[in-house]
């Protein structure tokens, strides 16, 4: 069992013409395949995970046609003991923890509230990875989505996401059965799973969230730890496919991004199609129907909403 809770949010390291001569040209039309198994692994209530979203997304709408996700649980607070869980970063009790989420959010812009640390902190962040692991038994695609709720629900919303009535409304949404999928995350057999992916991590030599690891056809791999510019991502799929160019996809349109992920920040946006701030108002007017989504504000940060 992972015992290890750093709660410490580090800024600096963030621990997402012509035609030619040639008459006729041989294409290849087929899908690269998927040569690598990239690693991720994470937490629930990793606050530079909740900053890495942006760029992340990005890399696998353009890139994932070389990779296939696996996402690992990394166990970042078993629970609050007696003593101060991570002393050598300040963090003592849950209240110190606020803060260190704030500057993240202030500084990836990607809207971090934090004041349940005051009046109603996380126990641990167990519980919703292991009903995060139960549902990945099941569907891998759902268990990914149930991920990204439970962020937006912790850090831009402020729910205590170790709560089993905020788990089984979330579950409930995505057309699960809440009750019975935290039911069966309490049966020793759900903590068998997380324990599992805690191997996983510790064999992938992942001690800080959030880790990705790229490992290729040789089982030779690249590991990058902390929330990183595109490029840095782009740069280790070359290195673990051994090749200089990559070819990314086309970014898909606002319309179906907005269609498929419900709800998109204002930053996730502007990495996705290189955009200012400033320009996130006429873009989504040019690209979306009027009546196809909401725009709303919180902690001074725009997000659309899919209607």
């Amino acid at each position: 069992m992972n015992s290890k809770n750093n709660m410490m949010c580090d800024l600096e390291t963030g621990v997402c013409g012509s035609a030619g001569d040639e008459e006729m040209v041989m294409l290849d039309f087929n899908q690269p395949k998927k040569a690598i198994e990239l690693y991720y692994v994470t937490d629930p209530i990793c606050s530079h995970c909740w900053a890495l979203e942006p760029v992340l997304h990005r890399f696998e709408e353009q890139y994932g046609d070389h990779f296939t996700v696996h996402t690992v649980m990394g166990g970042l607070l078993e629970k609050w003991g007696d003593g101060p869980v991570d002393p050598a970063n300040g963090i003592g009790q849950p209240s110190d923890v606020a803060g260190h989420w704030r500057g993240v959010g202030e500084y990836a812009r990607m809207p971090i509230d934090g004041s349940l640390w005051y009046d109603n902190p996380i126990h641990s962040s167990y519980p919703p990875s292991i009903v995060f692991k139960v549902i990945q038994n099941h569907n891998e695609a759902l268990a990914r989505v149930f991920l990204r709720r439970v962020r937006e629900a912790v850090f831009a919303f402020n729910q205590n996401i170790a709560e089993h009535s905020i788990i089984i409304d979330i579950v409930n949404k995505l057309g699960l059965d809440g009750k019975a999928i935290v039911k069966e995350a309490e049966q020793p057999s759900g903590q068998q799973l997380l324990n599992e992916d805690f191997v996983l991590a510790a064999k992938l030599g992942a001690r800080g969230f959030p880790t990705i690891v790229m490992i290729n056809e040789e089982n030779r791999g690249v590991k990058m730890v902390g929330s990183r510019p595109l490029e840095y991502y782009v740069a280790g799929l070359k290195q673990a496919l051994d090749s200089k160019t990559l070819q990314p996809k086309q970014q898909p349109a606002l319309s179906s991004l907005l269609e498929k992920e419900k709800l998109l920040f204002s930053k996730e946006i502007e990495v996705m199609y290189d955009l200012e701030k400033t320009e996130i108002i006429a873009f989504a007017k040019k690209e979306l129907s009027k009546s196809s989504y909401q725009v709303k504000e919180i902690l001074g940060e725009t997000y659309f909403l899919n209607q």
